[in-house]
């Protein structure tokens, strides 16, 4: 087993979080997986362990001998698909994502190797292009893309299911189980349902497939191993639902970075792999301006899928709350 007296935890802006690595059990259980799995390739461990706690994930970086390090992974219940769903893309697109060393769907724990450098620290190390960021986006929509035909397996899988025609019901559930929305603000979402309605039809009569989302593809959750090249990872938020729900992170993320001129260009970049068919140009920034507004849905929804927390708290309920206001915000594009 994996000496827990080398061990180094972070626990961020989430000092009480509640997690199974405070359980001996658990932690002893879970550092002899990722030992056994080790020793079965002939690795050796080299360093202390850093441990990042947070309310929707366990993650342990083990340095390795000679390999840089790998990662463990312990997802919370709602979030156990993530492993299983790891491996079936390391499949199904090899080239955009990593491939796990080992996967425990029923304990939802999974070992990734090293991917390199994240996005984020090539962001803070030198000047990069938007160029870059359209590279990204085309690259993840051609991803997408290559999905469609998965989507019914991804759901078996676990993903959560989001279809952009059952959008309403997904947001009748996240209204009426948040618990941090004042009365005000739940009566102008409930007033603003039919619209909801609306744009959901009409994003679902666009002819785009569902496909996978991966909720929350901000610059720490990429890996960049070459210029114009980007390996996605991080899957516990993403769910089976319209494609263009996955442009709104990256893009605000760019747009805090290069300014509100940086959108059209990202805009631009994301939509080409979608081009044909019979789409028009317009119609797919006014399905992408829809997307835009419904994704909060996908954001508000994965703020639910964190380990459980005391009797008669609702963790995540404050996020998932901000998340459902975005939805009376209009998008910056026409939508």
């Amino acid at each position: 087993m994996l000496d827990e007296r080398t061990v180094i935890v972070d626990r961020g802006a989430y000092p009480d979080a509640v997690t199974p690595w405070e359980t001996e059990s658990w932690r002893a259980a879970a550092l002899d997986w990722v030992g056994g799995h080790l020793t079965e390739r002939g690795l050796g461990v080299d360093g202390p362990l850093r441990v990042r706690l947070r309310p929707w994930s366990v993650l342990v970086r083990v340095p390795v001998t000679g390999q840089g390090a790998v990662w463990f992974k312990a997802n919370p219940p709602g979030a156990a698909f993530e492993g299983p769903l790891t491996a079936a893309l390391a499949r199904w697109v090899p080239e955009h994502v990593l491939s796990p060393l080992a996967v425990d769907a029923g304990r939802g724990w999974s070992l990734l190797p090293d991917g390199g450098q994240l996005f984020r620290a090539v962001l803070d190390r030198e000047l990069v292009e938007p160029r870059e960021w359209e590279s990204l986006l085309g690259q993840y929509a051609g991803m997408q893309r290559d999905l469609v035909a998965r989507a019914d397996e991804m759901e078996r899988l676990g993903v959560p299911s989001a279809r952009t025609a059952d959008l309403p019901e997904v947001f009748d559930r996240l209204l009426d189980a948040n618990t941090a929305l004042g009365p005000d603000e739940r009566a102008r979402l409930k007033a603003l349902r039919p619209r909801l309605v609306d744009w959901c039809a009409e994003l679902a009569a666009a002819g785009i497939p569902d496909t996978l989302d991966h909720a929350d593809l901000h610059d720490g959750q990429l890996l960049r191993p070459a210029p114009g090249r980007f390996t996605f990872f991080d899957w516990g938020d993403a769910a089976v639902t319209h494609p263009f729900c996955s442009l709104r992170v990256p893009a605000e993320r760019a747009r805090d970075r290069y300014g509100p001129g940086v959108l059209p260009r990202l805009l631009d970049a994301y939509l080409e792999p979608w081009t044909g068919g019979g789409r028009t140009p317009a119609g797919l920034r006014r399905a992408a301006g829809l997307a835009w507004r419904l994704s909060a849905l996908g954001r508000a929804a994965s703020w639910g899928r964190m380990f459980p927390a005391a009797p008669g708290t609702a963790p995540g309920a404050r996020e998932s709350a901000e998340w459902l206001r975005e939805l009376l915000t209009e998008p910056p594009f026409p939508g």
